[in-house]
């Protein structure tokens, strides 16, 4: 699916009725206020009303104008009380909307190829969830829900006024959309604004993102007052496009204001012809300006709606890019789950323009293969191939006979373990990463896999053990501790192939003790790249990869010798 959900659907149709029964009350509120106005000049402001010789002390006049005062103040309290409503109805339109959109959004990019999604700068990608879902809720909650219950309200009342004089309410309305027309004529330059501040609002969130995740980097080459040039570049060209923005947002605003006083003047004058010439009445005259009025407050909301629909029209078609990133295929229920058996890995044929070419070879079932090869020969990109995080340009991977890309997703991802620096652990407790391959899985397996990666000793050093907070990608655990983790977490569930991508680097003799130990003990198929002859001795077998390419491949003896510098 490549569209956002249906916005009214049918469980928030409660809520559209809501906001529709809002409105027709809110425009009974205005109608009553009008009527009282219109009372109010026709009769109590009437001369013979008025005489204080006759009426001073007169309680069936006093209780009148009590009467008056008190249905004033209901409607007004009524309307006051009915815009409280409606914006609280019309955020719970726009969140129970977003929240479905935000979970289309996430499950979507859960599907992304991590080759495609990793060409995404992490900023924008983050714009995506933060600022163009509010972009969207604004539309919603503040654009759609304002224009039902404007229609609404603005309708009826005119309806009623042109009942009680058709001039009068032509002009008002006539003048009124007059100004929505103008405001709509700005919309091309709105939406150009609109999408600038945006664009620069990126440009800005991408350049925070990598320097918050490399701010070392920035202290240990001393370029703090380059990066602040650049940061400051950005960030005066974003204010320059948030203030055209403004400015915007802001002609739009007096194009509407400017509506509604010419409407309120052209009102009275003319009603004030009318009233001379006997065509109408005072009351009249003052009851359409008291509705311009209550209506005011509609029409300069609707003025902004323009606004917030430039925004949401921005904003949707960048969710809709993002959710066109190329998808990993296999996760329907229907294709059918992989088999595993022994564990026999051939692959037919692997290209991925400018990184593997041509790649054919079988591992047998249960063996441990070392792959080898300078940096940038494709060793990392043919594991995750493999694994099935990365999909070739062409050629199929085969597991016990199986086309991976023809199986259920999920079932390769049970079957396959992968350990590797671009796999970090999560922020959350040490017993959320542990588990988190395998949330479900039982005490005794639990056990053995502690067991095996020596995690009780892990636990033993951290202060609240199991509950201790791991920050982003392990941050506050030493690279020991957090290969233990992750070998763990690979290991969960008793896989039936293990894929460990140059792990063994820096490591301390006891994490090199527990790596060497899990190689031994796993039973079945390895697939491993390293560097160290240690851990390449533990392999049966090694392909040789240069530019891509397999360029040797055999068993694994004391005497073989790589044309790669080794134990860096």
């Amino acid at each position: 699916m490549n569209q956002l959900p249906v916005i009214f659907s049918a469980d928030r149709r409660v809520l559209f009725f809501r906001l529709i029964a809002n409105g027709t009350l809110q425009a009974v509120a205005v109608i009553g206020s009008m009527l009282l106005v219109r009372y109010a000049f026709n009769v109590l402001l009437n001369p013979e009303f008025d005489d204080p010789e006759v009426h001073m002390f007169d309680p069936s006049q006093v209780w009148e104008i009590a009467l008056f005062a008190l249905g004033l103040m209901g409607c007004t309290g009524l309307a006051a009380w009915l815009r409280y409503i409606e914006r609280i109805d019309a955020e719970r339109l726009g969140q129970a909307y977003i929240h479905q959109v935000r979970l289309t959004v996430f499950d979507r990019m859960s599907r992304f190829s991590p080759r495609a999604f990793s060409n995404r700068s992490t900023g924008s990608s983050m714009l995506r969830f933060v600022s163009d879902l509010s972009a969207i809720r604004r539309w919603v909650s503040l654009g759609l829900a304002r224009i039902v219950v404007s229609l609404i309200v603005t309708l009826i009342s005119i309806s009623v006024l042109a009942y009680l004089d058709a001039y009068l309410a032509l002009c008002a309305i006539l003048i009124l959309s007059l100004g929505l027309a103008w405001n709509l004529k700005l919309g091309p330059s709105m939406h150009r604004v609109i999408a600038e501040a945006r664009r620069r609002r990126g440009y800005l969130a991408a350049n925070i993102n990598e320097k918050i995740r490399s701010y070392i980097v920035i202290q240990a080459f001393n370029q703090r007052r380059r990066e602040r040039r650049r940061f400051r570049k950005q960030s005066l060209r974003l204010s320059e496009a948030m203030i055209e923005r403004a400015g915007a947002s802001a002609g739009m605003k007096i194009v509407n204001d400017g509506a509604t006083s010419l409407s309120m003047a052209a009102i009275l004058s003319l009603g004030a012809l009318e009233v001379f010439r006997n065509l109408t009445t005072a009351g009249n005259v003052v009851a359409a300006v008291a509705v311009v009025g209550f209506l005011s407050a509609a029409f300069r909301d609707m003025g902004r709606v323009h606004e917030y629909l430039q925004a949401y029209r921005v904003s949707k078609k960048k969710i809709l890019d993002f959710m066109q990133t190329r998808q990993l295929q296999g996760r329907s229920s229907k294709l059918p789950s992989l088999q595993v058996r022994e564990g026999a890995i051939e692959l037919q044929g692997i290209s991925i323009d400018g990184v593997l070419y041509e790649l054919s070879g079988c591992i047998p079932g249960g063996a441990r293969l070392a792959v080898v090869g300078d940096n940038g020969a494709g060793k990392s990109t043919l594991l995750q191939v493999i694994a099935r995080l990365v999909d070739p340009d062409q050629g199929r991977v085969l597991i016990d006979g199986q086309d991976i890309r023809q199986c259920n997703l999920d079932s390769v991802r049970e079957a396959i373990g992968i350990v590797s620096p671009d796999l970090p652990l999560l922020r959350g407790s040490v017993r959320y990463n542990l588990r988190y391959r395998k949330p479900d899985a039982s005490a005794e397996e639990l056990a053995r896999v502690s067991r095996l990666c020596k995690i009780d000793d892990l636990l033993a050093q951290l202060p609240d053990g199991e509950d201790f907070r791991v920050k982003e990608s392990g941050g506050n655990l030493s690279l020991g501790q957090r290969h233990k983790l992750a070998l763990a977490r690979a290991l969960l569930g008793q896989p039936a192939i293990l894929i460990v991508d140059e792990i063994d680097a820096s490591l301390d003799q006891q994490a090199v003790k527990v790596f060497e130990d899990v190689l031994r003990d796993f039973s079945g198929t390895v697939l491993m790249v390293s560097r160290f002859k240690e851990r390449l001795a533990l392999a049966d077998c090694y392909w040789f990869l240069a530019d891509g390419r397999l360029k040797t491949s055999g068993e694994m003896t004391v005497d073989t010798v790589f044309p790669v510098d080794l134990d860096p």
